[in-house]
């Protein structure tokens, strides 16, 4: 009887692991951008933290795009230099289109582009927008407004966005 239990424990196994394949197979292939800063405050209050959350903010968003299937997140290694070159000129938010180029580039479906807006050093906001990469249409735009700008904040802006669109179901869109 253990046996059988054991049996019928790995058959479950082996059937849902088969099954999350054959449903990542399906899933758009999304290169996911960097968070960005778009700071209205123009340094007139420091901000030493930014580049530790917006990373903080880019993984935790990378982590739950993959746990919620989403999308199939690609790695960035491939076209890490033309990432690297386009920000050094520009955010993505205002390249025309480079976004497009480097997802081509890297034969994704999807391109996401994340920034956050700080508005003063206690309003924020959280974008992303995902673009279809054949058409360069937007397929999905969220915002999440902040009120308070420490890691708690952010995280749960975070969140609050995967929520809303597992909730709303957007993911692969």
């Amino acid at each position: 009887m253990i046996q059988l239990c054991r049996l019928a424990f790995a058959l479950a196994v082996t059937v849902a692991a088969v099954t999350a394949s054959a449903q990542d197979a399906t899933l758009k292939k999304l290169l996911m951008l960097d968070f960005e800063l778009i700071d209205s405050m123009q340094g007139s209050v420091p901000f030493p933290e930014k580049q530790e959350r917006l990373a903080n903010a880019t993984a935790q968003l990378h982590q739950a795009f993959i746990r919620e299937r989403f999308y199939q997140v690609m790695d960035d290694a491939p076209v890490l230099a033309q990432i690297r070159s386009a920000q050094s000129s520009f955010n993505f938010v205002d390249c025309n289109g480079c976004e497009l180029e480097i997802a081509r580039a890297a034969n994704a479906d999807r391109v996401l582009v994340g920034w956050v807006q700080r508005v003063s050093n206690l309003i924020l906001n959280i974008n992303i927008e995902i673009r279809d990469v054949a058409t360069g249409n937007a397929v999905l735009v969220k915002s999440v407004d902040l009120r308070g700008n420490t890691d708690v904040s952010w995280q749960r802006g975070i969140d609050f966005m995967v929520r809303d669109i597992r909730e709303k179901q957007q993911g692969n869109r």
